[in-house]
């Protein structure tokens, strides 16, 4: 039993799968009172990682929660209790403890190797159900696969778990707005900026394949190299409607209607554009992720905000706060709808802000509050680039 107590650290962690206590040495209770089986698994509780045991007792089934330390002392006692076998098994290794009539212990350990590992799922933290994703585990869907995402089979790459999560959670953004987007007609869509294009890849397949939403959609970006390879990609999938092609986001006319315009990532200014360009459209949908935004941190300045913006990584934060306000207040000025969300990007930062707007036809912020942030950055001596653009001035 002692090496049980040295072993069993190691899988009580959010990288086990289960450990089953199973075959009751003791037959004497009345049937229906009798302990058959004890399974242990992983669950997040309040954001802490705890330990659901869920007894099975004649045709009940009893669950409780315990911590890791208090799960380290229950396990053991079950065994000595009265149980001759226990399975365990994690993303690292599995351990099989068999007792005797005679009561010896026998500990059979072996690790997972890390190729193993790697391919292996993720353990089920949620407390009562899986999480549905809309890009479903065990199906496997070519752009993923090539990305390293899944293998052939459907089975998410462990490593590449945080990738498959923030697919689908962008797909989830998309869902929301879907009743804006489907009116019987193909939807057009323009992705500026799309880079090596992996959402824009899942955008099509979940529009296409999943809602049967017909959508044509062009992707633009300034590495040709990049361009050819997403275009063959797109070849390849068979996905029809799904162009790739090089230029400028400000000097695009490729198009004169468009239902959704996203720009993820789209460096500095480029973001101003791509927005100008979305509500010049009249596009009922627009999806920013804002990045690098260096022109407002160049401009900001503020007697009463001295001792915040005489720290670089400070002034550089409330930078970008400003300028991401900023397009959220023109977009509600220009009407519509407009949210600013986290969205989790594990390629460049940890966190970023999704603006999403929706097209209302009509001012959403109130004549009240028209004009409070040109009237802010005036005090902040700063005029963005998407103001000039809008073709108005400080009020």
């Amino acid at each position: 039993m002692e090496e049980l107590k040295e072993r069993l650290p190691e899988f009580l962690s959010d990288r086990l799968y289960q450990i089953i206590i199973s075959n009751p040495r003791s037959k004497g209770e009345q049937p229906g009172n009798e302990i058959s089986k004890i399974k242990i698994r992983p669950v997040m509780v309040k954001g802490e990682v705890c330990f659901q045991e869920t007894v099975t007792k004649g045709t009940q089934v009893f669950h409780e929660n315990y911590s890791k330390e208090e799960a380290l002392c229950r396990i053991p006692a079950h065994m000595q209790d009265g149980f001759r076998q226990l399975d365990a098994q994690s993303m690292d290794a599995r351990m099989t403890v068999l007792i005797s009539k005679k009561g010896k212990v026998t500990v059979k350990f072996g690790k997972i190797n890390r190729q193993e590992a790697e391919k292996g799922r993720l353990p089920d933290l949620s407390h009562n159900r899986q999480k549905r994703y809309l890009l479903p585990e065990g199906v496997a869907v070519p752009f993923l696969v090539d990305l390293g995402v899944q293998t052939k089979e459907g089975v998410i790459v462990r490593s590449k778990y945080d990738k498959f999560k923030q697919i689908n959670r962008y797909l989830e953004f998309v869902e929301d707005i879907l009743p804006t987007l489907d009116n019987g007609k193909p939807v057009r869509i323009v992705d500026f900026g799309c880079g090596k294009s992996y959402l824009t890849f899942a955008l099509y397949y979940y529009l296409h394949e999943i809602k049967g939403i017909p959508a044509v959609i062009f992707g633009l970006d300034l590495k040709k190299d990049v361009i050819e390879k997403c275009n063959r990609l797109a070849g390849e999938y068979g996905f029809r409607d799904l162009h790739f092609y090089h230029g400028d986001i400000s000097t695009y006319e490729g198009t004169k209607q468009v239902d959704m315009v996203v720009t993820l990532h789209a460096c500095d200014t480029a973001t101003d554009y791509a927005i100008k360009k979305a509500v010049d459209w009249n596009a009922r949908v627009i999806f920013t992720v804002p990045c690098c935004q260096h022109e407002v941190n160049g401009q900001i300045s503020s007697e009463y905000l001295g001792p915040v913006l005489k720290y670089g990584l400070l002034k550089e934060r409330l930078s970008a706060i400003l300028t991401d306000a900023v397009r959220a207040n023109l977009l509600e000025e220009a009407g519509y709808e407009t949210q600013i969300l986290e969205f989790i990007d594990m390629e460049h930062t940890p966190k970023n802000l999704l603006i999403r707007a929706v097209k209302k036809n009509r001012p959403m912020n109130g004549t009240k509050n028209v004009g409070a942030i040109w009237e802010l950055t005036k005090d902040m001596q700063v005029e963005t680039t998407l103001q000039k653009l809008m073709g108005t001035r400080n009020r």
